[in-house]
């Protein structure tokens, strides 16, 4: 078993839930449909107690033969009326079964049910929950544990809820219903039954507290490698260019073997685990068996009442055998659960005071400092203010904190001090719904969602607009960003299915449904954040252009990726190392022959 901190712990961010607040979600969600959760557990105690019935039955069943033989050995005869004793059991026993089997699957789909809602409920949670966290949680915590989150932790879940918990509520109540049944046949027997239970309780003991943070462990390092396989992917170009396939390949060869022997392990471990259950199981037989012999020779009890009991017994075995081994999957699925739970019950984000809606299109960002986790500022001091309807472009090298301030006027981050206020109210104080109309960040990173194009614009439509009215606000937000022919010529317009699944759209016209999102949206001050940069240069025009008319009217800070957008602002402004070193229209910066003027000559080959 691995000893000490798991080198990869550190780095999942993401919170995780103890045990005892991961089952408090699930309860909690199971509350919310007390009559289905009543039914399942109604059902499957139904369907425990059926399953004594057939032990009872052959018990029966070897009382009758054996009266019958006494019968016959002594010359009393008998066998009609045997045969009419046999009858009335054997239908109790095939009813029993009969019966038993269809409460069974009822309550298996009962419980399932039951548990695929708590789930659904808890995924909803967790998507809810993470889609309001800060930009600057996200950007910390990197993809791979969220994914790892919400795909494998939520297959293991769900796989628990379809096929593991149904089986251990049934194992759990037929457990209890048979060990009380034994104990009603003789309470002698019931004793000789539990002596398996030290066994088992030993076993339990030696396996728990090594399994758990075996599972902890492994599921942590599940996250770390999808979190080093995604970066090589997405990295790829980046990685090629870099020739740095090698690296990257060992480094997630390094991280899957890390997965890989940890679930060796924990199979190992399962292992011994099921050898000591075997045991258990084989000193509950002698014991019950040397029993009932002794009690049959006293005359205590037939030979039918042992057979009873001694099926009673081993129909334990199953149910034991289920729990016991489902700790296994009980185990993967609670830290899982707990992964899951750790993300839903992330406090949220404090709703801001009821602030003023911002007086007009003005911005002003007021000494601000911002610094990452506590590291070294990234921006030092900055000053800028924009007038209501000024485009201004920000240009520097790259770490000159352009970004970085987009996404402060944005209110995409919050600045570790100083203020940025919008038309004279801080972005931090205004409600999502003021922050809505009030600015709109666009960058170079641009998402296609699957389904219709018409859809995918529409989600940045304002409340209330509905129907034809819809339809027709994103046809002209479409055509003013230039995107209304290509979409005319889609296979169903603009009810097209793009994204995944659907036609695949270039990186050009990706970009021009985001600014036709912002021209739908129609807030008072637009950021754009490279916008156009991911456009190869025979599309860059005609993206300039539509970034133009998309910000049209609007107070604009744009971060230019091309210095052609610099040339047409108001005004620019020249970060460089967190600071900002220049400010002017782009005619006086070029004649001042500072920083500006060097980018120039270099954009423009002299």
């Amino acid at each position: 078993m691995p000893e000490g901190p798991d080198e990869e712990a550190g780095r999942a961010l993401l919170p995780v839930a103890s045990r005892r607040r991961a089952w408090a979600a699930v309860r909690g969600e199971l509350v919310r449909t007390p009559w289905r959760t009543a039914a399942a557990l109604g059902l499957s105690a139904v369907a425990a107690a059926l399953g004594l019935v057939a032990p009872w039955a052959l018990g029966l069943l070897v009382d009758v033969v054996a009266r019958e033989r006494g019968l016959a050995a002594a010359g009393a005869g008998g066998s009609a009326e045997g045969a009419a004793a046999l009858v009335p059991v054997l239908v109790l026993l095939v009813a029993g079964a009969l019966a038993a089997g269809a409460a069974s699957g009822l309550a298996a789909a009962a419980v399932a049910r039951a548990g695929a809602r708590a789930l659904a409920g808890l995924r909803t949670a967790v998507v809810d929950r993470v889609l309001r966290l800060p930009t600057s949680v996200l950007e910390r915590t990197g993809t791979g544990d969220l994914l790892a989150r919400v795909g494998d932790d939520v297959a293991v879940v769900t796989r628990a809820i379809a096929e593991v918990v149904p089986q251990v509520l049934a194992s759990a109540l037929t457990v209890v219903l048979t060990a009380a049944a034994l104990t009603a046949v003789d309470w002698r027997v019931g004793v000789a039954g539990v002596l398996c239970l030290p066994v088992y309780v030993g076993a339990l003991r030696w396996y728990l507290p090594r399994s758990g943070p075996l599972y902890a462990l492994q599921r942590t390092a599940q996250g770390a490698r999808s979190q080093a396989l995604l970066g090589a992917l997405q990295g790829a170009r980046t990685v090629r260019a870099l020739r740095a396939e090698e690296a990257r390949a060992a480094d997630v060869e390094a991280r899957s073997a890390r997965a890989r022997d940890l679930a060796i392990t924990v199979l190992r471990l399962f292992t011994r685990f099921a050898s000591a259950m075997n045991l258990a199981e084989a000193v509950g037989v002698v014991a019950v068996l040397g029993t009932g012999f002794w009690l049959v020779r006293g005359g205590t009890l037939t030979v039918g009442e042992v057979t009873t009991a001694v099926l009673l017994f081993l129909q334990l075995f199953g149910p034991l055998g289920v729990l016991l081994t489902s700790f296994d999957d009980v185990q993967s699925a609670g830290a899982s659960l707990a992964r899951l739970a750790g993300v839903a019950q992330m406090p949220a984000p404090a709703a801001p005071v009821a602030a003023p809606a911002p007086a007009d299109a003005s911005v002003r960002v007021d000494d601000v400092v911002h610094r990452y986790d506590g590291g070294p500022p990234v921006l030092h001091g900055v000053d800028l203010a924009l007038a209501p309807g000024e485009h201004v472009a920000v240009v520097g090298a790259s770490g000159a904190g352009k970004s970085t301030l987009a996404a402060l006027v944005a209110g995409e981050l919050a600045p570790a001090a100083g203020r940025v206020l919008l038309g004279g109210t801080e972005v931090g104080a205004l409600d999502p719904e003021q922050r809505r109309r009030s600015v709109v960040l666009v960058s170079q990173e641009v998402h296609v969602f699957s389904g219709r194009l018409l859809d995918d614009v529409a989600m940045a439509a304002p409340p209330g607009l509905a129907g034809t009215a819809l339809e027709s606000a994103v046809t002209a937000a479409l055509e003013a960003v230039g995107a209304a022919a290509w979409v005319r010529a889609l296979p169903d317009g603009a009810a097209t299915r793009v994204g995944e699944g659907g036609v695949a759209l270039t990186p050009e016209q990706a970009q021009q449904l985001a600014l036709a999102r912002l021209v739908l949206a129609d807030p008072a001050v637009a950021v754009l954040d490279e916008a156009t940069a991911e456009a190869g240069s025979t599309g860059a025009a005609a993206l300039e252009r539509a970034a133009r008319a998309a910000t049209a009217g609007r107070t604009t800070l744009v971060v230019a990726h091309r210095l052609t957008q610099a040339r047409l602002a108001d005004r620019v402004v020249v970060m460089a190392g967190g600071r900002v070193v220049e400010v002017g229209a782009h005619d006086d910066l070029v004649d001042a022959a500072g920083p500006y003027a060097d980018l120039w000559r270099a954009w423009s080959g002299g």
